[in-house]
């Protein structure tokens, strides 16, 4: 009332349902979930008006958290149990006993468990000796197939025939019998290699050579191979590449 707050007011702060807070007011702890949401309730709602909440809780527990503790203690169990003890152990008396197994005693559970280990391990040992014993005949295959790819492997293996690299320049050879005019370029649009008069061999080398001779009076040679003519006062001409050797027309010759 000091605060000027209402339950509502106090339920929107605290989110406590209304219900539980008049309850808290009007002591009605029962009509709460249990003792640990009353002290928390109590906490929450004193903070809000500004109250120490301690002294508030340690009255509730004084008061109400004592008190339902000894409405809840167990009803003691009776005391004297003596004659029902004693009735158990006349009725076990009055048993019949069992009559005694013929041959003697029995095993001992000591000796069982002992004999099932024994029959365990020997099992054990029985199914590692199996399983460590190989198949010969895996055996055998595997040292024949180790034997095979050892001798694969000392087998040489076979020399490949290196291919003789393709010529990447075609050559030229020619040798005049009688002084011959001679042209040579290394393909069209390029600059004369020779232009003259030739009277001794001499020979050309390019990617391309092209030739132009006055006369046929000479021995050519194109890539190591010889060219048959026959001695002649045409002119003839010749485009040489390191694959080819084909005959150039008359308009084709290098200084035509």
């Amino acid at each position: 009332m000091r605060h000027e707050l209402d339950i509502a007011d106090v339920e929107a702060r605290t989110k406590i349902r209304a219900k539980y807070l008049r309850a808290l007011e009007n002591e009605e702890f029962a009509v709460l979930p249990g003792p640990t949401t009353v002290r928390s309730f109590i906490r929450t709602y004193a903070e809000l008006l500004g109250l120490d909440p301690h002294p508030l809780v340690e009255t509730y527990r004084g008061q109400h958290e004592d008190r339902e503790d000894a409405e809840i203690q167990p009803v003691a169990a009776p005391a004297a149990r003596g004659g029902e003890r004693r009735e158990r152990r006349e009725r076990r008396e009055r048993r019949p006993s069992p009559p005694p197994r013929s041959g003697g005693r029995g095993p001992s559970p000591l000796m069982l468990i002992g004999g099932t280990v024994v029959a365990v391990l020997v099992l054990l040992a029985v199914i590692g000796m199996v399983g460590g014993e190989e198949d010969p005949g895996q055996e055998k295959s595997s040292n024949e197939g180790q034997t095979t790819q050892r001798t694969q492997a000392q087998k040489p293996k076979p020399k490949r025939r290196k291919r003789k690299a393709a010529a990447k320049q075609a050559s030229l050879g020619i040798e005049p019998t009688v002084p011959t005019y001679v042209c040579v370029d290394t393909g069209p649009d390029t600059e004369i290699v020779f232009e003259g008069t030739l009277d001794e061999a001499r020979k050309f080398k390019g990617k391309r050579v092209r030739l132009n001779l006055g006369k046929t009076s000479v021995e050519l040679t194109a890539n190591g191979k010889k060219v048959p003519l026959e001695p002649s006062p045409t002119p003839v001409g010749y485009d040489v590449t390191p694959t080819k050797v084909q005959p150039l027309d008359a308009g084709q010759r290098p200084c035509a």
